[in-house]
């Protein structure tokens, strides 16, 4: 059972270095409303460290806009090509640390665990999730974005809202010192 909460604020990201999908839930009592979902478009720029600077400027600007309690990220998935999962981790670790730096607690989720908190398959297609997230959280047709990216954004938000109340195994940093606490084999 989904614990009450007087209102809480959930920014959900889909981390991407091409497209980067986010999407806020607000939470009042057990009942989640979406309040904004969208994506940061980096395909205008060439150079893979100023995507990084527009990632993090951007979430900024994201955090300071709707104030989250909490960040739910998700976590990159392994692929064969190593450079590109190397890109896509500095995407997420940037939006993490604009997280971070502003003292928002951060839990990352396996994509194949949104998709089974969304939709109940864990193999769904960003299709099936964009429409369970329209239906449970009855967004006009007209509000459904065009870059999936960003569905998948709000598809974080919503699973970590349903793991609200509940014990969880995924990992959550309540800041610097506990993402070092609990990661000193990262820490050089």
């Amino acid at each position: 059972m989904i614990q009450p909460v007087k209102e809480k604020i959930i920014l959900g990201i889909d981390p991407g270095t091409t497209i980067m999908g986010y999407g806020v839930l607000r939470i009042i009592g057990t009942k989640p409303e979406m309040i904004a979902m969208g994506v940061i478009d980096l395909r205008k720029y060439g150079n893979h460290y100023l995507k990084l600077r527009r990632i993090f400027e951007r979430v900024t600007g994201i955090i300071e806009s709707y104030l989250p309690d909490e960040l739910a990220i998700e976590a990159p998935f392994f692929g064969k090509n190593v450079q590109s999962m190397l890109k896509l981790g500095r995407a997420q670790g940037v939006a993490m640390a604009a997280a971070l730096s502003r003292d928002i607690p951060i839990t990352e989720y396996a994509p194949l665990k949104i998709k089974m908190a969304i939709t109940g398959n864990g193999q769904a297609s960003k299709e099936q999730v964009a429409d369970m997230l329209q239906r449970m959280l009855n967004i006009p047709k007209a509000d459904m974005p065009t870059f999936m990216d960003a569905t998948d954004g709000l598809a974080a938000a919503f699973c970590h809202y349903l793991q609200m109340g509940r014990p969880s195994l995924e990992k959550g940093y309540g800041g610097w010192k506990d993402f070092v606490a609990k990661n000193p084999d990262r820490i050089k």
